[in-house]
């Protein structure tokens, strides 16, 4: 049964235009599930920043519309001092990419879930998925797992999206977003029963007024039925509608979706798609209350700086490296504490044999002081350490790109984990360095062959990644770990990246532009190689000049680093390298000029448009990137290529735009291996003359003849549970999937937490299967884990003979069941302020709060002002029913006569409680109370009830 399944919805990805929602990525006229969320996280992430402004009294200029880009939020969300620094929204920029493609995929592997798109009436299933993603979203971000947060957002925001185009919600009247959907503890009304009829039959294809009258009059809500293979629904059932339903073909024909302006209600496509945008927002902002605008602001990646993030070999010959790793990291953290530099987030992951771990990762610098203070060298009498392990831990902790440094003067005991290492540097395009050093432990492997075979592993990764592998003494080590305070620094992008493999003597070209600044050169290589740098002058300096006309060149082991001088001219420079071993060349600077770009794969038909690409492309076949541009509004893409590290094969890419510097870049027959992408563009706006420039990424694309699909019916486990992962594979020709292939391929499943999983060793493509296999992987999580964590599954699978292999990588949430869905209940009473007529600075009122999650609740966990310009104090008393009470007392300038309380439990439901200060026309200050409750109702209190709270309070 599970087999027949997953080939059948293999068949199904494969067909044209199978998109049964709002386009997820890219249309001409009509507005996307990436247009909606974008706008959303724009819109909301600048309303934050915007209250955060005028709490501390700063200037915000910003006007928030859908005419918002995230270099404009970005910059009005950075602090008052940020003129001092370069400003760079490329982590904001990966955020918004991150929701948007979390929420384009979920057409792709749910696109037969009638509850992630609120067909057929599932309103109640819909909601339940809405509900818990929203509460998934908020114990990750409490966790300090953010990617894993917005990954699970963009899934919940395509199901509360989907809602608006597939339900009559706009074609009942309705102007405002159906709040009951992200709110549980509200019932649903006027939904059209199961017999109720709703629709009739389009006349002639017109479907504008096919909701029968009763519906609208009545004010019943309905959505649209949906079948890929039969005709048949309920009677008097309205269809979705479209090529591919077949439901819209039965009595009564035609649909109601508004997917797009083509749609049988297209006529009200914006109209939905602006509805969508608001009850975005509305979910948004439901998630920045419980979690906090600090968190929230994390979540959406408004930092100027990367994580710093160690793995750290903790075997007793590294007491000198971690002495290093200490001072160094509280060098970076001494030197950016309170700066737009300092680092978003801090990640140890020390390692050793048997041990990996305890993971600490955190926002604040003094906890990571103490959990790098708290390291000890010690054990290790068996030379290989489990030194892929712990970077596996911190590949899926750090955010996407970031750069990552592992320290050991080991080789990797667990080097079986290498294909798993790499498929999560594709996966996640982080940096990964390695700083190896020698020991007494571990001298025989810097020898001969066994130095080369000990670390090569090492040196393949660092490649893969575009990091470098440095080998240093110890007594170097100072000078190896400048290159981690360069990594910290902000806006750094890469403007050339070359690695060759058999070295050679070879000269190379990069372009340096005027918007770049602290130029760096990194070459690592043999300690014999010798190298010259030529400036666009024609000034030249050599390896031999550790202090020349163009640079500062410091030296480290086989690190080579050159410090271009500040005055470094712009245009096209040189580098020259003689040797014949291998080296790495890496030319950095600072720039708020970059770009982020994403594999993505057609759906052709009438519904052309594209989803995220898993896993690598396939060899000889077309690949298509989304590319964003970072820095500037006034940026001009000109070419983006794809080449080799012998330039012996370069691809140009054609561009299409679709606006706010986004691009479709396509490329046809890439042929088998592995290649960067570089983009050059021009900027215009910082001059009448057009600035030229290029910018590379780190991480390579690498091709496979090996389809690896897998299908996942969630994304969120509860502990103690098991989740099966049914996965395909197939062997491609020339990019599509060769029907007449058989043979053998390796399975290997590995997850990040060490959890309990089964898998195939083998799966084998038989004669007459169509060129498929199908498997199983299962993923067992214990009882203990904790809700909010999260686990990362690769799936690899290997031709027998090692000489290809492509992955999927899956990542789950750990969600324990929400049985708390109730919002806390507030009660409160106001005090008066005198009339108009008396100044209100010298007049204080006070609103008092008795607020509650109920007996069966989880409890209260904060109280806090969402709006008003007071002093809030809290206290906790039992209440009658043996509930806990928390007492909330707001006192605030009569000048400032309006409160608004948000409560929150602790599994992240949200109340508030507004309160307002009365106006009393006689000296004694009667009571004029009219306070708000969580849910909405108008509460009257008596002024006996008030003087009484009041005394109370003084009195305890």
């Amino acid at each position: 049964m599970t087999t027949t399944l997953t080939v059948g919805l293999v068949m199904l990805l494969s067909l044209p235009g199978l998109i049964l929602s709002f386009q997820p990525l890219i249309a001409l006229k009509s507005t996307t599930h990436r247009d909606i969320t974008q706008r959303a996280v724009l819109r909301k992430t600048a309303e934050v920043c915007r209250d955060i402004a005028a709490s501390n009294g700063w200037p915000f200029s910003l006007t928030i519309d859908n005419n918002l880009s995230a270099d404009k939020v970005q910059k009005a969300c950075s602090s008052p001092d940020a003129s001092k620094w370069l400003i760079s929204s490329i982590r904001f920029h990966i955020s918004i990419i991150t929701i948007y493609m979390s929420n384009a995929i979920v057409d792709v592997r749910y696109i037969l879930s009638e509850k992630h798109h609120f067909d057929d009436e599932t309103f109640q299933a819909g909601r339940d998925l809405i509900t818990a993603g929203v509460s998934a979203v908020k114990a990750s971000v409490r966790k300090g797992r953010y990617f894993r947060g917005k990954w699970t957002l963009g899934q919940v925001c395509h199901t509360l999206q989907d809602f608006y185009s597939h339900s009559n919600w706009v074609e009942l009247g309705n102007t405002a977003p159906y709040s009951t959907l992200i709110q549980p503890d509200e019932p649903f009304e006027n939904l059209a029963g199961p017999t109720t009829p709703t629709c009739r039959n389009c006349i002639d294809e017109n479907c504008n007024d096919n909701l029968l009258p009763e519906v609208l009059q009545q004010g019943l809500l309905t959505s649209g039925y949906f079948s890929f293979s039969s005709s048949k629904k309920p009677a008097g059932k309205c269809s979705h509608g479209g090529f591919f339903d077949r439901s819209s073909r039965g009595d009564p024909a035609g649909g109601i979706n508004k997917d797009d302006i083509k749609s049988n209600h297209g006529a009200k496509h914006h109209q939905a798609a602006d509805l969508a945008v608001d009850a975005t927002m509305e979910l948004l902002q439901d998630i920045r209350v419980a979690v906090g605008d600090k968190n929230f602001l994390r979540m959406m990646g408004i930092s100027q700086s990367s994580v710093l993030c160690f793995v750290i070999d903790t075997t007793s010959s590294m007491s000198t490296v971690i002495a290093e790793a200490k001072r160094v990291s509280f060098h970076i953290i001494d030197s950016k504490r309170g700066t737009q530099q300092e680092p978003s987030a801090y990640i140890l992951v020390p390692f050793n044999d048997p041990d990996v771990g305890p993971l600490s990762m955190t926002s604040d610098p003094d906890v990571f002081k103490r959990s790098i203070n708290q390291l000890s060298a010690k054990g290790g009498g068996d030379v290989p350490e489990l030194s892929l392990s712990g970077l596996q831990l911190a590949l899926t902790t750090a955010p996407p790109s970031s750069e990552i440094f592992v320290f050991t003067d080991a080789p990797a005991k667990d080097a079986l984990l290498k294909s798993t290492i790499t498929a999560l540097i594709e996966s996640t395009k982080s940096v990964v360095n390695f700083i190896l050093t020698e020991s007494r432990r571990t001298h025989r492997i810097f020898l001969g062959r066994n130095r080369q075979s000990g670390f090569e592993l090492y040196r393949d990764l660092a490649r893969a990644s575009g990091g470098q592998a440095i080998e240093v003494a110890k007594t170097a080590l100072s000078q190896a770990t400048t290159v981690i305070e360069d990594s910290s620094a902000d806006a750094l992008v890469t403007v050339f990246q070359t690695v060759k493999n058999p070295g050679r003597p070879d000269r190379f070209t990069f372009t340096v532009d005027g918007l770049l600044r602290n130029m760096t050169v990194y070459i690592t290589g043999s300690r014999t190689l010798t190298f010259r740098v030529t400036s666009p002058t024609g000034v030249s300096q050599s390896s031999s000049q550790l202090s020349g006309p163009l640079a500062s060149l410091t030296t480290a082991g086989n690190l080579f680093r050159l410090r271009l001088n500040a005055d470094s001219p712009a245009g096209s420079w040189q580098i020259s390298v003689n040797s014949y071993q291998l080296y790495s060349i890496k030319v950095t600077g600072q720039s708020s000029v970059n770009f982020i770009y994403n594999l993505v794969e057609a759906h052709e038909g009438p519904h052309s448009d594209f989803s995220p690409k898993e896993g690598r492309p396939f060899s000889g076949g077309n690949v298509s990137l989304m590319v964003s541009v970072t820095g500037s509004d006034d940026l001009k893409v000109t070419e983006v290529t794809l080449f080799d590290s012998t330039k012996s094969k370069e691809i140009n890419g054609s561009l299409q735009s679709f606006g706010s510097g986004n691009f479709l870049v396509k490329f046809a027959d890439v042929p088998a291996g592995g290649f960067a992408v570089c983009l050059k563009g021009e900027e215009t706006s910082s001059s009448s003359t057009a600035i030229s420039f290029q910018r590379q990424a780190s991480t390579q694309i690498k091709t496979s003849s090996i389809s690896v699909t897998a299908q996942v019916d969630k994304t969120d486990i509860e502990p103690g549970s098991t989740i099966s992962i049914p996965f395909t594979v197939a062997s491609t020709s020339n990019g599509v999937v060769n029907s007449a292939a058989t043979g053998m391929f390796i399975v290997r499943a590995n997850n990040d937490r060490s959890y309990a999983s089964t898998s195939p060793g083998t799966v084998s493509i038989a004669a007459g299967s169509g060129g498929k296999a199908n498997g199983i992987v299962t993923l067992t999580v214990p009882a203990s884990a904790a809700s909010g964590s999260d686990v990362t599954l690769t799936i690899e699978v290997e031709k027998a003979d090692a000489s290809d292999l492509n992955y999927s990588v899956l990542r789950f949430t750990v969600a324990s069941k929400v049985t708390d869905i109730s919002r806390p209940v507030c009660h409160g009473v106001s005090t008066s302020c005198p009339s108009s007529s008396s100044p209100c600075a010298s007049s204080q009122w006070v609103f008092i709060a008795n607020v509650t999650d109920g007996i069966n609740g989880t409890g209260i966990e904060s109280v806090t002002i969402h709006s008003g310009r007071g002093t809030l104090t809290t206290r906790t008393m039992a209440g009658a029913s043996g509930e806990n009470i928390t007492v909330a007392t707001y006192s605030a300038s009569c000048c400032s006569q309006n409160v608004e309380l948000a409560v929150v439990d602790k599994v992240g439901n949200v109340g508030t409680c507004v309160g307002q200060a009365g106006v009393s026309t006689t000296a004694k200050n009667k009571a004029a109370v009219n306070t708000t409750s969580t849910r909405g109702h108008a509460l009257s209190i008596s002024i006996a009830l008030l003087v009484t709270v009041v005394v109370s309070l003084v009195w305890k």
